[in-house]
């Protein structure tokens, strides 16, 4: 492909991901407030939900920030989950947890070398 191409593609992939990041942000933040979302998944199944959310807004973020470390990516996740913790507070009906924000991490890290390969396959070179 040639590289004009292959620039162009990037940013297509980039502006994509950030369409679903801020799609799933919204979800999590402002759908987060509906009454009754708080049961919506019973224990354990709201831990599975934590971490496939929040291993997917890595993969998100890893796409968008394709020259970032790694560790940087897995910061960004754990404060939006943190700050998504800490809005539950105000929330009737929710709570915060750090069983939640566990799984937030573990999801996070999860999607690490997820991240490693889809920039390796969509970004050679770029």
């Amino acid at each position: 492909m040639p590289i004009k191409a292959s620039r162009y593609r990037a940013v297509a992939i980039q502006q994509l991901a950030l369409i679903c990041l801020v799609v799933m942000l919204l979800g999590i933040f402002i759908g987060g407030e509906a009454s009754g979302a708080g049961s919506l998944f019973p224990s354990p199944w709201d831990k599975l939900v934590h971490f496939i959310a929040y291993g997917s807004i890595g993969i998100f973020l890893g796409m968008i920030l394709k020259s970032k470390p790694l560790a940087l990516i897995l910061i960004l996740v754990v404060l939006i989950g943190a700050a998504d913790e800490f809005h539950q507070i105000y929330i009737p009906g929710r709570h915060a947890g750090l069983d939640d924000l566990s799984a937030d991490l573990i999801g996070g890290l999860a999607a690490l070398p997820i991240i490693s390969k889809l920039r390796s396959a969509l970004y050679p070179m770029v």
